[in-house]
């Protein structure tokens, strides 16, 4: 063996191809040598000369192949590796000459203990040469013509051509498992069918409405941008009015302006002083509500079985609401946040949970409906309704099926096909 990386060629491999049997030296850089004993040891000497020896006629089977090792570590191994033995030879051509005696007597005693007579010895000669056929010198045995006889019932080793174009083949199946794992994983993700290059570029709240609705999120995809602007309003308009905030001025402004294609009037128009004017109005109500959990899904299933490693995308994870509505979770006895006086950060309360929601864990409404019309205002129409519709379903918490209900029959049914 000359391949430190290798457990070295099967039998079958070792004589693909060859005329001689007993030194398999088909696969480069290996030799396969075959003795008659099958347990025990045996007789073994190894010589390196500098061009070719005499032949020992006393040698009863004698076979002749080429080798060259593949690194500058070649090494006699024992079956299972259980020792070895450094042969100091250079990367270079060899002609490697195999001699054995006793073929016959080993293989029929089959197993030798230490303290029995030895049966069967063998010779491995090394010389420079160029590379040459495998040919039999000398057969003496019934052992070793049926080594001859084994390989040459084996089919050729394959060409360097079609070896290379095996593993071309081979590389690019295992591209296209890879690329119909990577397009099976994204469909799974996006509710059964591949998105849109609009979706897929698209920022802000998309993924988070993903895992609540797919089927909506493609059906406001395929919808025109006067729809989408409607879808945002409607969500908007919804999420406001579940948190009772369509009573204040500011909030019914904000409506009113988006219903007529106008941008946000001020505060709503800078979303810091939106936030600060929703928690310094005393006349924003005090509603709270449950944390919306969307449905469970089956796991990804990969289209394919292969033992080719492909790497596997990270689960997509809901996206956190953007500004203080990030932050302001409060439970059902929160104390009133403090009214911050001018120039002063806003103080705010994180709380973390991990696994499944807590039932009791209860978020101030009015923050989780701004966003929807804040986000109502984007520039994109795409992400307007997307971001809306979003937000809406986190203010409207446990019951947001009423919401997404409402959304979804407000779309015109050709939007709603072309969405399938």
């Amino acid at each position: 063996m000359s391949d430190a990386d290798s457990f070295g060629p099967d039998l079958q491999e070792s004589f693909a191809g060859q005329s001689a049997g007993l030194c398999g030296a088909a696969v480069t850089g290996a030799l396969w040598l075959s003795t008659g004993l099958h347990t025990g040891s045996v007789g073994f000497t190894v010589e390196v000369h500098d061009q070719a020896p005499p032949l020992d006629p006393a040698w009863e089977d004698v076979v002749e192949a080429s080798f060259r090792p593949v690194s500058a570590s070649s090494a006699l191994v024992q079956w299972a590796g259980e020792a070895s033995w450094e042969l100091d030879l250079e990367e270079t051509d060899y002609r490697v000459r195999y001699c054995a005696q006793g073929l016959d007597e080993a293989h029929q005693q089959d197993t030798r203990l230490d303290d029995e007579p030895q049966l069967d010895c063998y010779l491995l000669q090394f010389w420079p040469a160029p590379p040459a056929p495998d040919r039999v010198l000398k057969q003496a045995s019934a052992t070793a013509a049926y080594w001859h006889d084994y390989a040459r019932r084996q089919p050729a080793p394959p060409t360097l051509a079609e070896r290379a174009e095996a593993e071309r083949q081979a590389r690019l199946a295992r591209e296209q498992a890879e690329e119909e794992r990577r397009l099976a994983h994204e469909r799974w993700q996006w509710g059964g069918r591949s998105p849109s290059r609009a979706l897929r570029e698209v920022g802000g709240n998309v993924r988070g409405l993903l895992a609540f609705d797919p089927a909506l999120v493609h059906a406001i995809d395929a919808a025109t941008p006067e729809i989408q602007r409607a879808t945002a309003l409607l969500a908007a308009r919804r999420a406001c009015e579940a948190a009772g905030l369509t009573d204040l001025d500011w909030i019914a402004a904000g409506l009113t302006a988006l219903a007529e294609s106008r941008p946000l009037p001020p505060p709503l128009d800078d979303p810091t002083q939106a936030w600060r004017t929703l928690e310094a109005d005393p006349q924003v109500p005090d509603s709270t509500v449950g944390q919306a959990v969307p449905p469970r899904r089956p796991p990804f299933q990969s289209p394919t079985r292969s033992d080719a490693h492909t790497p596997m995308p990270k689960p997509m994870s809901l996206p956190r609401m953007a500004g203080p509505a990030a932050v302001l979770v409060k439970s059902p006895d929160r104390a009133v946040p403090p009214t911050p006086r001018p120039g002063e950060a806003m103080p705010y309360t994180m709380r973390v949970t991990l696994g499944e929601p807590d039932p009791s864990l209860r978020m101030s409404q009015p923050h989780m409906a701004l966003p929807a019309l804040l986000g109502a205002a984007e520039p994109d129409p795409l992400q307007a309704a997307l971001d809306a519709v979003y937000a809406a379903v986190a203010a409207y918490g446990e019951d947001y099926q009423t919401l997404l209900r409402e959304i979804r029959s407000a779309l015109p049914e050709a939007v709603k096909d072309r969405a399938v």
